[in-house]
């Protein structure tokens, strides 16, 4: 039984709440939301707050709209004028495009953060974690064969066993925690094999420059990927090595690309590839400095999955499975910019 969602201004979930309310009014947000095609503005600022208090009280939206319709005060916190009814929310939905949310939200995010200059390489961290459906599968056998069909896989997880839905990958900024890219695979497919869909990725949305350091954990180790990192991409692929792990061995490997030869510029591209050999070699001397930083992804997963209602998804389409988590993410990221940066506020968060 859902308990009744009662505003009470004194709260600090409920401030929390409140200001997240306000930026979604704010001049910036309807400007970037009417730059990506989403209008009428003011319906879709309606949308997205009802959604936002959905995922923050974990509650369904059917149950927030009676809510709605029956506390004044609720209606004004949330500034809806007019409740709207789920057919109108779940349509708004389903006619956005996945890239057209995604791009959206990481307009929103970037318009409303204040970034050094970007002429500075910056560092990101990379991690993946499961997103399970909600399906019965004690009641009802999902066989390989009969998912071919389907978005979804059986995956497995070390936390939660096997599941059946999707592995998300995230990345986002340090030190802002911002999150800059929503990967969604179907399955559990291993880390190391992401690789290079994850890096075409940030390359096709240029998110990525050269000389940025992109911090990963143990399970995307690969000598190739230290290669791909360098000479494909030209940043600094801080991946944690192994146990068995040797320096010099897996560079040794390495070598200049044919196309660098016939180049007129072909000294200025190698010294580039040597600086950035250079870094890498510095970084994976020291990489334990970077536990910490790495970690942080992991509370903001904690904070997304268990405060924001992104355990089990009620949702079975990759369309709508992809938006949902944009929406829950973007709301992450507000809360972010509200000033929980730290891990013990993120932790805090999780917990609430």
């Amino acid at each position: 039984m859902n308990t009744p969602i009662i505003v009470d201004p004194e709260d600090p979930k409920w401030l929390l709440l409140e200001q997240i309310m306000n930026m979604t009014r704010s001049r910036v947000v309807k400007q970037a939301m009417a730059r990506h095609g989403i209008v009428p503005v003011e319906r879709a600022g309606t949308i997205f707050r009802i959604l936002f208090i959905s995922m923050y009280f974990s509650v369904d939206i059917t149950y927030l709209l009676e809510e709605l319709t029956k506390r004044s005060a609720l209606r004004s916190f949330a500034h809806v004028t007019q409740v709207p009814s789920a057919a109108v929310i779940y349509q708004f939905i389903s006619k956005m495009e996945d890239d057209q949310l995604v791009l959206m939200i990481s307009d929103i995010l970037n318009s409303m953060c204040t970034r050094p200059s970007r002429r500075n390489h910056r560092k990101m961290i990379v991690d993946g974690s499961a997103i399970t459906l909600d399906l019965n599968v004690f009641r009802r056998k999902f066989r390989k064969k009969d998912l071919l069909k389907k978005d979804y896989r059986w995956g497995f997880s070390n936390t939660r066993g096997y599941y059946l839905g999707y592995k998300l990958t995230l990345v986002i900024e340090y030190p802002t925690l911002l999150p800059l890219c929503v990967l969604l695979h179907p399955g559990s497919p291993h880390d190391s094999a992401l690789f290079v869909e994850i890096m075409n990725e940030l390359r096709r949305r240029r998110i990525i420059r050269n000389g940025d350091m992109i911090i990963f954990d143990k399970g995307y180790f690969s000598s190739k990927n230290y290669q791909l990192g360098v000479l494909n991409y030209k940043i600094v692929p801080l991946i944690f090595p192994r146990s068995n792990f040797k320096i010099e061995k897996a560079f040794s490997k390495m070598c200049y690309p044919l196309s660098v030869y016939s180049r007129h510029d072909g000294k200025k591209i190698k010294r580039e590839y040597e600086t950035l050999l250079a870094r890498l070699k510095c970084e994976l001397n020291q990489w334990t400095d970077y536990l910490g930083i790495r970690s942080l992804i992991e509370d903001f997963f904690k904070l997304v999955k268990d405060a924001l209602s992104l355990q089990r998804l009620h949702r079975y389409s990759r369309s709508s499975v992809v938006k949902f988590v944009c929406i829950d993410v973007l709301l992450a990221g507000m809360i972010i910019l509200s000033g929980f940066r730290s891990k013990k506020q993120l932790q805090a968060l999780a917990e609430w």
